[in-house]
């Protein structure tokens, strides 16, 4: 199993390539890429899954908003294409999630495949009342509270958000 670690700037790079390799596009690349320039980045919570020196996998999490208050979104994670399904997704999910505890936050938001993340932990953000700021379908918009005060509303994401 691949060491999950904090993103290093050397790493930039081979993020980049783990996200190209994952995707049809550039586009989740190109939000990573944008993320780092905003007040959204939180380095911490950008960890990377390496197997010996090689960047196997990575996860985001950036700060977004409910209301007045701060939440983390989950996106993009991305797992080189040969080693998804082998437990390195999972990986960088729960350490994620260790990392985000200490954060402050009270709840992360992820549009994703609702057969995989609510193994984690995460149930329908709409439940809790966290509304999507475009339509998506309710099981693919999940949500992980970090703290039994959750806010309530329309999720607002960084601008980067806006070219995905």
């Amino acid at each position: 199993m691949p060491v999950i670690r904090p993103e290093h700037e050397g790493d930039r790079r081979a993020v980049r390539a783990v996200h190209e390799a994952a995707f049809p596009t550039s586009a989740e690349a190109d939000l990573v890429d944008a993320l780092r320039a905003t007040d959204a980045w939180v380095p911490e919570l950008s960890l990377v899954a390496e197997d010996g020196s090689v960047v196997v996998g990575h996860l985001l999490m950036s700060v977004a908003a409910v209301g007045d208050a701060e939440v983390l979104a989950l996106a993009p994670m991305a797992v080189l294409p040969e080693r998804q399904a082998t437990g390195v997704g999972s990986a960088l999910v729960r350490a994620g999630l260790q990392a985000a505890t200490s954060t402050g936050h009270p709840l992360i938001i992820v549009l994703g495949h609702p057969g995989y993340y609510p193994r984690f932990g995460f149930t329908s953000a709409r439940a809790l009342g966290v509304l999507a700021p475009f339509e998506v379908p309710d099981e693919a918009w999940m949500a992980y509270a970090l703290d039994e005060d959750t806010p309530r509303g329309v999720v607002t994401y960084p601008p980067p958000f806006a070219g995905v």
